[in-house]
C-alpha cells in the first residue's frame, strides 16, 4: 500500500527524533579556528578521513593560516605538507588558486554566500555547504557519501544523486535542523549504518527505516 503524505511526514519526524536522541554529540569533526581554515580543511577532506586531515592541518595551520600565506606558496611547497591527504597535487593547485582569488578579489575574506564560494577552484557544492553552515551558521545540508547513503537507505529521501538528495532533505527536514541533521546522518553512517554491514539490530531508527522493513 502506498504511503500517505501524513504517514510519510510522521515516519520522517520519528526518524529525525531518533537520530537526534542517538547522536547528541553530533558536530563538525574537522578542526578549524577560522572560515578560511575550514575551507582549506574541507578541500583536503576529499577522499580522505577527517582524522587524517586534522593530523595534517595540526602541522600546517601553525605555519600558514591565511589566504595571503597560502597564496605565496608554490604548489611543490604545499604538496610537501599535504601528501598524506591523497590527491595532494590537485588539492595544492586548487587551494593556492583559491587563496589568490580570496586575496585579490575578496580582501582575504571567505565569502558567506554558497554560490560565490562555488566559483573558487576546487570548491563544489558540498564543500561550500560545509563552510557556510559550520563557519557562518547558514542553514545548509552538505551531502557526502554517508549522508547520501543513510538518507536514501532509511527513507528520508528517494534520490539517485546528491543534488536531489539535498533538495529532498531540505523539503523533509525543518530548516532550523538542516545543519545539525547533516551531522546526525554522518554520525549514524559511521557508527551504525555502514555501507556493507549496517547494524540494524542496534539501530535506533529501525522502527522508521524503509531498508529494515524491506528485509522482512
Amino acid at each position: 500500500m502506498r504511503e500517505t503524505k501524513a504517514a510519510k511526514a510522521a515516519r520522517i519526524k520519528g526518524a529525525l527524533d531518533a537520530l537526534r536522541r542517538s547522536h547528541p554529540d553530533a558536530a563538525p569533526q574537522l578542526v578549524f579556528s577560522s572560515p578560511f581554515e575550514l575551507l582549506v580543511a574541507t578541500m583536503l577532506s576529499a577522499q580522505c578521513t577527517d582524522k587524517q586531515v586534522n593530523k595534517t592541518t595540526a602541522l600546517l595551520f601553525p605555519l600558514y593560516d591565511t589566504p595571503q600565506a597560502f597564496a605565496a606558496l608554490s604548489e611543490d611547497e604545499l604538496c610537501q605538507h599535504i601528501k598524506s591527504c591523497g590527491l595532494y597535487k590537485t588539492k595544492a593547485k586548487n587551494i593556492i588558486a583559491a587563496s589568490r582569488i580570496l586575496t585579490e578579489a575578496y580582501g582575504g575574506e571567505v565569502p558567506k554566500d554558497r554560490d560565490t564560494l562555488m566559483t573558487l577552484p576546487g570548491v563544489g557544492r558540498k564543500t561550500a555547504n560545509v563552510v557556510v553552515s559550520n563557519a557562518f551558521g547558514v542553514p545548509a545540508i552538505a551531502v557526502d557519501t554517508h549522508v547520501f547513503r543513510v538518507a536514501n537507505r532509511i527513507g528520508l529521501t528517494k534520490a539517485s544523486n546528491v543534488l536531489d538528495t539535498e533538495k529532498q532533505l531540505m523539503e523533509n527536514i525543518p530548516k532550523e535542523d538542516w545543519s545539525i541533521a547533516h551531522h546526525w546522518l554522518i554520525f549514524h553512517g559511521r557508527r551504525v549504518c555502514g555501507a556493507r554491514n549496517p547494524k540494524c539490530d542496534a539501530c535506533a531508527v529501525k522502527e522508521y527505516c524503509l531498508f529494515d522493513k524491506g528485509k522482512k
